[in-house]
């Protein structure tokens, strides 16, 4: 299945937290868009893998992607080496997206700017025709380098090159994170308390898409960073 969009995240909710208004504006206008998830989340103070994939799929459902997988990669262990590389090249080749949206730069979880890394040279590798990788029958994949590769933020401010206007879709973003019920506030829950458990943590994420939003006149954003410079044939395509 060819993918206009391949979000890749580290976790099982990044995506949703910090795309998921771009991904439903995407899919609403026709476009195909699915997510790799790097690890299972098994780290996570809440939850177990188990429950935070059943979590991931109540949330795809809610966003109405065409296709997710989770690679399985150790949770706070994985490297951006050879091995990683080139799993990550065949799930490129595989879905064949022409763009595709990475986790930030920089950030609180030492995975994310990990997995941004990994996500870089992974969409330049894929590309080059002498590194060979099968699909799952064993047949040789075609080399594919998608089109662009942007970062979205995540916990730390980081100063967007473009913002989404997701003002129709945060209802759906909304949805989709709080599908993952083991992650976030829930009064009755006996387990420990977290960094994502308190219920000022939603406030801040519903805060940030607004504080995004804002320098462009809309109520809700979702700011990303760029790998190189962007360019447009007409200055209509700028808002």
């Amino acid at each position: 299945m060819k993918l206009d969009i391949l979000v890749m995240a580290a976790h099982p909710d990044d995506a949703e937290m910090s795309c998921a208004g771009t991904m439903a504006a995407a899919i609403a206008k026709g476009k195909k868009v699915g997510i790799v998830d790097f690890t299972r989340g098994e780290l996570g103070t809440r939850g177990t893998p188990e429950i935070r994939a059943a979590e991931s799929a109540a949330a795809s459902a809610i966003l109405k992607i065409s296709a997710r997988e989770n690679l399985g990669f150790r949770d706070g262990f994985y490297k951006n080496d050879e091995e990683h590389q080139m799993k990550l090249i065949s799930v490129i080749r595989k879905y064949q997206p022409d763009i595709v949206l990475a986790n930030a730069v920089e950030d609180r979880h030492p995975d994310h700017g990990k997995g941004a890394a990994l996500a870089l040279d992974a969409c330049f590798l894929s590309g080059l025709r002498m590194i060979q990788t099968t699909d799952a029958t064993g047949n040789l994949q075609a080399a594919w380098r998608p089109k662009h590769l942007y970062n979205y933020i995540q916990d730390r401010h980081i100063k967007p090159d473009f913002v989404v206007d997701i003002s129709d879709y945060w209802d759906i973003k909304e949805a989709s994170i709080r599908a993952y019920k083991s992650q976030f506030y829930d009064p009755n829950s006996t387990e420990p308390e977290s960094y994502l458990t308190s219920p000022e943590f939603f406030e801040f994420l519903k805060a940030r898409s607004q504080e995004m939003g804002h320098p462009i006149g809309a109520r809700f954003g979702e700011g990303f960073t760029r790998t190189r410079m962007l360019g447009v044939k007409d200055l209509f395509d700028l808002i």
